[in-house]
């Protein structure tokens, strides 16, 4: 099973009501959230490791979860409140205001956590929850808990305006990065993480020379790049979409590249530090066919394997 641990929110979308003014619409989302979905979706077992609340936004949740057949056994309930997310279209793409405080996802502290993950084979982590503690901390520990014996995928998702102590965040994200097997960054991820005048080449060589067998770079409609442990690099172009807005479509980018490592049999530490160019390129070029389904739609809603 594909272990996704983060965050699980309430993306509150804009439409227009029927006088005319705009309102929000509540969405299940969450970076980590939305990739669960589409491993589900994509016909991966999959599970979803988050704080979810058993507010009416929480049951939203779970119900979503179940529907595209995520396993739920690793959720942590509590009364706390659900995480909101205010979402502002602009052509297309999204920005976003957080409500988080003391939220069911955020405060989950290492004893929360499941004592045996036997049957899972990769872990999953990024986003949100990986700004604020504790959950953030608890997420760091469990990775390096866990990185030994299992494949771990690491997407930063950087959100600028939701870090309240850079410092300890760029802390984190290293050690993160140091424990991870594969890691993706968007090219604007990219730049936060490695702040100078270097050339993007040689910033993806910092990341690897960190730690990590794979590094992917995704550039929206300029496609991804990936590069293998011995520096070699692969390309996938972008599919043709008619774009309706970006929510999700770096998630479900994620979870077309786990689902088609993991039908190859390569989410292992040694099948992945051996991946060919073909193997690789095959995955990220997989990931870039159900993001183009994504984006064509509004919302995060990430595509079923008859679909693909």
């Amino acid at each position: 099973m594909i272990l996704c641990c983060g965050e699980a929110l309430i993306d509150m979308i804009p439409e227009q009501t029927l006088l005319g003014s705009d309102g929000y619409v509540p969405r299940s989302g969450g970076a980590i959230f939305n990739t669960a979905i589409g491993l589900g979706r994509l016909g991966c077992r999959t599970g979803l490791l988050s704080g979810i609340s058993t507010d009416m936004f929480g049951h939203q949740l779970m119900a979503d979860l179940r529907a595209s057949n995520v396993d739920t056994r690793d959720v942590i309930r509590s009364d706390r409140p659900s995480t909101l997310a205010f979402v502002k279209l602009s052509d297309g793409h999204a920005s976003y205001s957080f409500f988080d405080e003391n939220s069911a996802g955020r405060m989950i502290a290492p004893d929360d956590m499941p004592n045996t993950i036997d049957d899972v084979s990769a872990l999953y982590f990024g986003g949100i929850s990986l700004a604020c503690g504790p959950g953030a901390d608890t997420y760091r520990e469990f990775a390096e808990t866990h990185a030994r014996n299992h494949i771990v995928m690491v997407d930063p998702n950087i959100r600028p305006n939701f870090i309240t102590d850079e410092p300890s965040f760029r802390d984190r994200i290293e050690r993160m990065i140091r424990v991870a097997d594969i890691v993706k960054v968007s090219d604007e991820d990219l730049n936060w993480i490695v702040p100078s005048t270097d050339a993007q080449e040689e910033k993806v060589a910092q990341l690897h020379r960190l730690g990590p067998s794979i590094v992917i770079l995704t550039r929206g409609q300029s496609g991804a790049h990936a590069w293998l442990p011995d520096g070699r690099s692969v390309f996938a172009a972008s599919q043709a979409a008619d774009v309706v807005d970006t929510v999700g479509a770096g998630d479900t980018f994620n979870a077309g590249v786990l689902a088609n490592l993991s039908e190859a049999g390569l989410l292992t530490k040694t099948a992945i530090h051996s991946a060919s160019e073909k193997n690789i390129a095959e995955a990220i070029g997989f990931g870039t066919r159900v993001a183009a389904i994504n984006v064509g739609r509004a919302g995060a809603n990430p595509p079923w394997r008859e679909e693909v």
